[in-house]
Parts: structure tokens; C-alpha cells; sequence
């Protein structure tokens, strides 16, 4: 048996392909798994629980639907979508995971993290975080009209849009730091949780990377956007592969 993992999906209706794909990977290859876990992006954006956007209803339905043969599903907060909460869960029937979890892989004690929180050197953008995060701040979004918080979700998806573009085009090499997590970040926080596995996504760069934490072999496994491919970490007794999916 396999466990799978995903991320990064950024479901939104303007990518219909993407939906489709992820409808056929739950009614295939995730029935037969040990387990799912979504760390984090599911959904391109997500203003609150009482949403009735389609993509949501369809997404809940596909997750239950898993989560009633057996399959546990699990779902981790992304950037994206980190205003999921109880309601959504309970319709879809999955677990909501804290930003940083502990599980056991077949013996193998492994940090999950959505990974945003690991771009360290996004100075702006950890600054967006902390206030999004902020009960006070959540509580406010959400009693705002729904029409309110689309509107602020669409703004905040273009100032983000346009910023990576300025990025790309003054310093290159800059913006790919920038976006990516602190190579010091990563080591303090396998340090600090004393556990030489570490899956992630949020940077959009699938990739298995060696490392070395205090002497001790380690690995950062970066999870795949799901923009023109699929992506999904399978895991099992034997090991782990990182595999892309074609539309």
C-alpha cells in the first residue's frame, strides 16, 4: 500500500482541466491508497467556509466520497487557502493537520509543512502572513459580505501576480531566492523537530534534495504545482518517488 501526497493544485475555474484531473486521481489511484494528504493550495483561493462556489461543493464531494471507503484524508493550510476551516472539513470529511505535523511513514518519523512559512527571506510576504494569521484579522475578513472578500482575494491575486513579474524582470536571480525556502530555515527546523524527513510544497519546484543536518544524512522533498501537469509523492515501505502527472 502507498500513501500519497499533493499540493499546489491552485483548483480555480478558469482551469477546468485541472479540476478534471484531480476528480480522476481521487476516483483512481487514491481509492487504493493508505492514505492522501493535501499540504496545502487546493484550492487557487478560498474566502471563507459559507463560499457555495461550485469548485467547492465538487471538491467535498470527491474527498468524502474517498473518505467513506476508508481512505483517511488529510488537508494542511496553504497560503492560498489557509481560511478552510471546520465546515469545509466536516463536508469533505478530512482532517485539518496543524502548519507543522509529525506523522510516522512506515517507520519513518517525517515533518510535513505547506512550506511557506520556510521563505524566510520574503520579508514582505512574512509580513502578510503574520497578519492573515491573526484571530483578529480572520475574524474581521469573515464577517465582511462575501462579495467584499472575493473582491479582496482577486486583488490580492493580482498585487501578488504583478510583483512576481517586477521580480522576474529587475533581478532574476533575486526573485528565485526570494521565493524559495532559506536553506537556514530548513536546517534549524529539522534541527529543531530532530527528524531527517521534511515534505513540503508552496515554491513549485518538485524535487528530492540530500542534505545534512548536524552530521546526520537528511532530505527535503519538494511536492509540484499542478499548472501543466499533475504532481503527487508516493510513499510507501520500500521508499518514496515523485512522479508528474500529464493533463
Amino acid at each position: 500500500m502507498t500513501t500519497l501526497f499533493i499540493s499546489d493544485l491552485h483548483l480555480d475555474p478558469e482551469r477546468p482541466e485541472v479540476t478534471r484531473l484531480f476528480g480522476d486521481f481521487i476516483d483512481g489511484e487514491a481509492r487504493d491508497a493508505d492514505a492522501l494528504y493535501i499540504l496545502g493550495d487546493l484550492f487557487e483561493a478560498w474566502v471563507g467556509d459559507d463560499d457555495p462556489a461550485e469548485i467547492g461543493a465538487f471538491v467535498a464531494e470527491k474527498l468524502r466520497g474517498l473518505s467513506k471507503i476508508g481512505v483517511p484524508v488529510h488537508f494542511q493550510h496553504g497560503n492560498r487557502d489557509f481560511l478552510v476551516s471546520h465546515d469545509f472539513a466536516r463536508r469533505a470529511g478530512v482532517n485539518l493537520l496543524p502548519e507543522s505535523t509529525v506523522v510516522t511513514l512506515y517507520g519513518r518519523p517525517t515533518l510535513l509543512m505547506h512550506g511557506d512559512s520556510l521563505c524566510t527571506e520574503d520579508v514582505g510576504y512574512q509580513a502578510f502572513r503574520a497578519q492573515t494569521r491573526d484571530p483578529a484579522w480572520r475574524a474581521g475578513f469573515l464577517a465582511q459580505p462575501l462579495a467584499a472578500r472575493l473582491a479582496f482575494a482577486a486583488q490580492a491575486r493580482a498585487a501578488s501576480l504583478q510583483r512576481q513579474r517586477e521580480m522576474k524582470h529587475d533581478d532574476r536571480a533575486q526573485f528565485e531566492t526570494v521565493t524559495d525556502v532559506s536553506p537556514a530555515t530548513v536546517q534549524a527546523t529539522l534541527a529543531r523537530y530532530g527528524i531527517d524527513t521534511l515534505i513540503h510544497g508552496h515554491t513549485h519546484r518538485p524535487a528530492i534534495h540530500s542534505l545534512d543536518i548536524d552530521g546526520r544524512p537528511a532530505r527535503r522533498v519538494v511536492l509540484g504545482d499542478w499548472y501543466t501537469q499533475g504532481s503527487v509523492l508516493r510513499v510507501d515501505a520500500d521508499g518514496m518517488m515523485l512522479d508528474a502527472l500529464p493533463l
